[in-house]
Formats: structure tokens, sequence, C-alpha cells
């Protein structure tokens, strides 16, 4: 497939690797990067800056493909040293960065200088916009269908794409909503000339996550999310389980919530317990709408070229409608 999404970052399948905290390993990004996506290493997943730079060799080890880091950057009262973990990986010659979070405008000018390719990942098309006149290559828009931080406009895949990709001038990424060939085909349709996928991959083979965890994600129905934060104005899709639903229940308490409240339920690391341990109700796990969508536990390689096949199926089929054939 050709677009300039594929053109611009070296891969064959305009297919994109969410940066998922506690998954996005060297097992996982080599392996979608060997299937001809974009794998994607999570910064914040390794414990350093030096953690990270052993990462990215090891996973340079397990693919000769090109992959990518995503630093995601998070409104705390004690940030992580992001610097140095853009040191980190500019050392250790990557090229391309996935940013979501906050504004990645004071870094960009450092990474642009040592020739990376930055994406940045928005819920909106304003912040799109914003990240454009900031100097980003790539904007990966993320509909409200999606895992993980969807903003708080609540507004669909099948606005924001089209909206964005009309508005910009750089390539856009359809992220959130997104699962097999037939989502991938609107994408495109949609203008949009690549596609990001988490929850998906989460039920991969090479996914560093327990079976346990694969499983409920096959077993789990489209209506099987929670959003959680809402009163707190930031804003979480995650998979139903005891404990989201117990972070819900705080949230709609008379009188509301402070984060407080519900911070032993959402600490990280209970949720990478969870992943590790396979034990569904003792933290939380992060996933999308497209939960309903998962089926079955494919390797990397395998889904991918299913999604391709089913891509040009979809597409085919639907320029057959529009010119009357049958």
């Amino acid at each position: 497939m050709k677009t300039r999404i594929t053109e611009m970052l070296g891969i064959r399948y305009p297919i994109v690797q969410g940066g998922m905290q506690w998954v996005g390993t060297a097992e996982m990004a080599s392996a979608v990067s060997n299937a001809g996506g974009l794998g994607i290493l999570t910064a914040l997943t390794q414990p350093t800056p030096d953690a990270l730079a052993k990462e990215i060799d090891r996973c340079r080890e397990m693919t000769d493909s090109p992959f990518g880091v995503n630093l995601t950057i998070l409104p705390t009262v004690k940030p992580p040293p992001y610097a140095e973990y853009i040191e980190a990986l500019i050392d250790r010659g990557v090229r391309i960065v996935e940013t979501a979070g906050n504004s990645p405008k004071d870094f960009i000018a450092k990474m642009k200088s040592s020739g990376v390719r930055l994406i940045h990942k928005c819920t909106s098309v304003r912040h799109a916009l914003s990240a454009e006149r900031n100097g980003v290559d790539v904007v990966s828009i993320d509909g409200f269908e999606c895992a993980g931080h969807p903003g708080e406009d609540d507004v669909g895949g099948l606005v924001l794409i089209p909206l964005a990709a009309q508005a910009l001038r750089i390539p856009v990424i359809a992220s959130g909503g997104i699962a097999d060939g037939r989502g991938m085909a609107a994408a495109l349709a949609l203008g949009a000339e690549g596609v990001n996928m988490g929850t998906r991959f989460c039920a991969t083979v090479e996914a560093p996550i327990h079976p346990e965890i694969k499983n409920a994600l096959v077993r789990a129905s489209e209506r099987e999310t929670n959003l959680i934060f809402r009163t707190l104005h930031n804003t979480g899709r995650v998979l139903r389980n005891e404990v989201s639903d117990e972070v819900v229940a705080t949230e709609r308490r008379p009188g509301g919530c402070e984060f407080k409240d519900i911070q032993p339920l959402v600490s990280g690391q209970r949720g990478r317990a969870a992943l590790q341990s396979g034990e569904v109700n003792s933290g939380l796990v992060w996933a999308g709408q497209t939960v309903g969508m998962v089926q079955d536990v494919p390797t990397c390689a395998e889904l991918l070229e299913r999604m391709v096949a089913d891509c040009r199926a979809a597409i085919a089929r639907a320029s057959n409608l529009a010119t009357g054939v049958r």
C-alpha cells in the first residue's frame, strides 16, 4: 500500500501500533514492524532514560524495519525527565516519535534538528491545527471511541477524521474505533492516510499481556467499556470491570469526588499487575469500544495481512456499489 504515511515512515502498510503503557515493549513493537506496520515502544513504560536506551537496542536486535517511540507528556506535579528520554532516543538513532498528552512544542525543535519525524496525537481539530503550526509532521486524530483519553469534546471518528483531513495540510492517521480492514478502508475513504490501533494489538500473540486479559478482550462486547474521570475533566475509556465500575460509582455519588478518593483504584502499578497476573478485576484495563470487534488472538503478522486483504476487499465492494457493478 502507498500513502504519504508509508513513504514518510518507510513501512509497507499504513498501520501504526498505539503507544500503550506497559504494552509497548520490544516484543510488541518489533512484531508489528516485522509484519509491515510501525511498531511503537512506550518510553514511560521504562523507568529511566537509560532503560529506554536499552529497550531501543533490544528492539533493534529483533527487527531491521522502522519503529518509533511514544512519549506521552503528562500534566503532573512531578513530571518525568522528558528531555532526558528524548536525548536517549535521539542518541540511539530513533527517527520516529509519537507524542501525546500535552503539546510537545518545547521539544519539537530539538527532535526536528536531529532528523526525527514527529507524530502528535490529538482529540480535536483545533489542537491538530496547533500541532501543525508548531511543526509536527503527522497528526494522529483520536476519536471518542478510543481507549485512553479521548478528550472532552466527545466527537466520534466518522466526524473527526474527515474534518481533520480537510483542515490539515500534513498527513492524518485515524486513531480510535479501528480494529479491522473495514475500519481501515473507512478511514482511508474519509481522508486519513493511515490508521493507529491499540486495543486490537493488545489481543495478539506477541502482546506482553497475560492470556486471561486477552481472553477478556475477546469476550467483551462494544458496550463493555467505562468512561472514568469524567467529573475530573480528564475522561478515560477503560474495560468495564469491578474496579472501573467502582470508580464510576464513586464519581457519581452525591457531592462528587476528588482524585484522592479514587487514586488507590486507578493506580498505574495496580493496572500493570492486572495485565501481568491475568486478574481482570484487580486493576484498570484500558480498552476502546473496538473491543467488541476483537474475536481472536492472532499473531501481528496474521492480523496485518488479514487487515490489508479485508481493506482492499471493502474498498472494492464500495467501488462496485458506487458504480452499479454486482
